[in-house]
């Protein structure tokens, strides 16, 4: 693993924000981020971790999702659209999620108290390095439009899903784009998701092979709390990044909480 591991928040902040200036002399980075509570996951998506037979449920199974779903509740026909909201609200998909800010990311990495005992970490993707293993088709799109990211509109020639996996017979890639604004929670996480040509490939074995991609920053358990906390006093919070009274309620409950002094007296 390409891992930094930090010490302390200033060194947190350091890691996560040494971000060189770009040909424009602005200081943008070129990595989306994803926070885990535990620094011993890898990139599974949520569909292989639901175990079983879930190679041959994905299809089935977004099929029923479209079938069943409210009429006007998925905004486009488009697979790329229907595979971001499935992701959105919950159903296994071969997607996993990013952002584009690394204090969310952070978050993430923190919000669950029940993984307090071990290393989180964020892992950093390099989007222009990951672009130039893209098939030819897919970075003609890119250039055409002259952007950093896919968007669902840019993805609409990638009619099914095994369209998708045949750009990928000989070579795997992975492919990063911004789902559409369906709600403020998309709008406030800075929002990407990726997706690989194929239902049991796994980023992170596929990271293994190009290292030049990624590296994680590991958060030591021992820092949690005092990372949890400056998150809440910078207001990266549930109650704006989950907006509505169950991310209000999940951050009262977190902050008028015990904290670490109820754990330290046992």
């Amino acid at each position: 693993m390409n891992d930094v591991r930090v010490r302390n928040w200033s060194e947190l902040m350091q890691a996560l924000y040494n971000i060189p200036k770009n040909a424009l002399q602005r200081y943008r980075s070129d990595l989306v981020y994803r926070g885990v509570a535990d620094a011993s996951w890898g990139l599974e998506n949520s569909l292989m971790r639901l175990g079983g037979d879930y190679a041959n449920i994905e299809k089935p199974m977004l099929r029923s999702f479209r079938k069943y779903a409210e009429p006007g509740s998925i905004p486009a026909e488009t697979l790329w659209v229907q595979l971001a909201v499935a992701q959105h609200h919950g159903l296994p998909t071969r997607l996993l999620d990013w952002t584009i800010s690394p204090k969310v990311a952070v978050h993430f990495a923190t919000a669950e108290e029940e993984y307090y005992d071990r290393d989180a970490a964020i892992w950093c993707i390099n989007v222009v390095e990951a672009r130039s293993l893209l098939p030819e088709t897919l970075r003609q799109v890119l250039k055409r439009e002259s952007a950093f990211l896919f968007s669902v509109e840019m993805l609409e020639f990638i009619r099914s899903l095994d369209d998708f996996d045949r750009l990928g017979e000989n070579d795997a890639f992975v492919l990063f784009f911004e789902p559409p604004s369906l709600d403020a929670r998309i709008v406030n996480q800075g929002a990407v998701m990726s997706a690989m040509p194929g239902v049991s490939l796994v980023l992170s074995e596929f990271l293994l092979n190009h290292p030049a991609l990624y590296y994680r920053i590991i958060i030591p358990k021992e820092i949690k709390w005092e990372v949890r906390d400056k998150l809440d006093q910078d207001n990266v919070t549930e109650r704006m990044l989950f907006p509505g009274l169950d991310g209000l309620s999940r951050w009262l409950k977190r902050y008028y909480g015990p904290g670490p002094y109820r754990r330290s007296r046992q």
